[in-house]
């Protein structure tokens, strides 16, 4: 019988390491994202250009939840999953500008692109609820080959109204499969509210009807994000089955940059501003003696350079080949395992 689970553990369960290491991730998130939202309004940026402002805490509480051996499936505002994963802020800001030096060799303007093998990443797909059955088949494949591998991905609040949302959740369930589904639920569908796709308010509730275990959580906090994710992936790999977690957060920016997002309600907006995953990370650690005013700033410091290299980097960056078009397209021998530009 599906059930909801209770929070696992708190705060004091995560190593001082670990949650200094998730501090800079998610600075490094909203760093990259920040600068590139400057680089979209100088025109630098041609087509969509997507934010995970305030929904930080669950790209890299989950990603951090996960085994360098498992596989994910970012989603176009799960940047900090990206780069849990490895990517590099020269990899993003490559991909968002179309360069060659992109992981995906400037075919995009956005995080579609992974790598399986080495980073255990696969390419975001915009048809929104497509990776859940995909992510399922991944999972299904790991168990027959008894590997101990666990799969994870994310769709936003709108998603767990298609029908591969639900058709992906009857197949995890139905042969178990080591799966985790992520619902971030930001509130707003583009710019519908959640209340006018479902009358279901915890949307994690539609688990039960596989008879999948599910749990609801603040995803602004991300020690909350990460025990609660770290407790499934150990229950799935351990043979437990799917399962699903609802995190509630706010989209703090627009769709994508081009939408000034009006149709949110100015009070809604302030009161998330109040619960920002950053300053309560941030706020912690400082209550907590793992950091120091002192320790934050040097940590914002060399962020805030990295980005401002990796920005250059890009700019500078040339754009493909028009011969490399085709190249990755087809199963061909054009197909190579992705390396790091400076590798080539």
């Amino acid at each position: 019988m599906a059930r909801k689970t209770q929070p696992a553990g708190d705060a004091s369960s995560i190593s001082p390491e670990l949650k200094r290491e998730m501090y800079r991730y998610l600075r490094l998130q909203r760093a990259v994202e920040e600068r590139a939202e400057k680089l979209y309004k100088g025109g630098h940026i041609h087509g969509g250009n997507f934010s995970g402002r305030g929904q930080e805490a669950i790209s890299v509480g989950t990603a951090l939840a996960l085994e360098p051996k498992d596989k994910i499936a970012p989603m176009i505002r799960n940047l900090g999953a990206v780069l849990v994963r490895g990517y590099s802020p020269k990899d993003v800001f490559s991909s968002f500008l179309a360069k060659a030096t992109s992981p995906n060799g400037g075919k995009d303007n956005s995080t579609h692109f992974g790598e399986v093998q080495n980073r255990g990443v696969i390419a975001c797909i915009s048809m929104l609820g497509t990776l859940v059955p995909v992510m399922t088949g991944m999972a299904l494949a790991a168990k027959l080959k008894k590997q101990p591998i666990v799969t994870l991905t994310y769709v936003g609040d709108g998603t767990t109204s298609t029908g591969e949302f639900h058709e992906g959740l009857n197949i995890a369930a139905l042969y178990q499969v080591p799966f985790i589904l992520i619902i971030e639920n930001n509130q707003f569908a583009y710019s519908t509210p959640v209340a006018r796709q479902t009358p279901v308010k915890d949307l994690a509730t539609k688990a039960a009807a596989y008879g999948i275990p599910y749990a609801i959580g603040d995803g602004n906090d991300v020690f909350e994000v990460y025990r609660l994710t770290k407790k499934y992936v150990d229950e799935a790999r351990a043979g437990g089955g799917p399962r699903v977690i609802e995190f509630k957060t706010l989209r703090m920016r627009g769709h994508a940059q081009h939408d000034p997002a009006d149709y949110v309600p100015r009070e809604l907006v302030a009161e998330w501003e109040k619960k920002d995953p950053i300053d309560r990370c941030e706020k912690a650690l400082l209550a907590e003696g793992l950091m120091t005013e002192k320790h934050r700033d040097d940590i914002i410091a060399r962020i805030n350079t990295q980005v401002s290299e990796a920005e250059q980097f890009a700019i500078n960056a040339p754009f493909p080949d028009p011969k490399e078009t085709v190249r990755g397209v087809f199963a061909d021998d054009s197909i190579v395992p992705y390396t790091p530009w400076e590798e080539r």
